[in-house]
């Protein structure tokens, strides 16, 4: 089933104005509620069956200055992509409503984060055409129970359904739980600085006049 946007107010702690997107998603695998305040600060609350993705999504919130709720229920004990997948999709498609008409925003973000012996950088351009680029090379693929190529996964479906450029790389890093801690607070703080709007901009930020 597709995912259907409706307005009847975020939850206490999202803010009600300003750039807010709140996102339903049902389907026979999953139940996602995901509400998103683009100029937030940094407040997060996340109720998911896949605790590893609950702490990372805190992460990107954090540094990103976003807020964020999340509320998900999937079929993790058949496989937890179904669930990682689709809060992609719902922030995805969150980020992409709470931007509306993009007006005045820079439109580019890079962030460059160590975690100790990690280095991540995440690159976005806000263009309206959705891209995904994926480099992260890793020698152990799990943290606990957690698989992390499902991570991959998680940014192409947010990358898609934000409809922008996504490039999320890994220049060095050992430990797996650094490494993707690091990516997604670089994610968070990419999104912000993409997303930040500039007095000196006129319109959209952009030759052909529209994002």
């Amino acid at each position: 089933m597709a995912a259907t946007s409706a307005g009847n107010g975020p939850a206490p702690g999202v803010r009600a104005e300003g750039r807010v997107a709140r996102v339903e998603r049902k389907t026979r695998e999953t139940e996602v509620l995901l509400q998103l305040a683009v100029d937030g600060a940094g407040e997060i609350g996340v109720d998911t069956p896949v605790p590893f993705l609950s702490h990372m999504l805190e992460a990107m919130t954090k540094h990103g200055l976003f807020d964020l709720r999340v509320q998900a229920r999937g079929d993790v004990e058949v496989d937890p992509h179904h669930t990682v997948e689709d809060v992609g999709i719902c922030l995805g498609k969150a980020f992409h409503e709470a931007l509306g008409d993009k007006v005045g925003i820079v439109r580019f973000g890079t962030s460059f984060v160590p975690m100790d012996e990690a280095l991540a950088a995440v690159h976005v351009d806000i263009s309206g055409r959705p891209y995904f680029s994926y480099s992260v090379p890793l020698t152990k693929t799990r943290v606990g129970s957690f698989d992390l190529d499902l991570l991959k996964d998680f940014f192409r479906a947010f990358a898609m359904n934000a409809m922008l450029n996504l490039h999320v790389n890994l220049h060095y890093g050992e430990n797996p739980h650094h490494i993707a801690e690091a990516i997604f607070k670089a994610f968070g703080r990419a999104l912000a600085e993409a997303a930040r709007q500039n007095p000196r901009i006129t319109g959209v930020l952009s030759t052909k006049g529209v994002l």
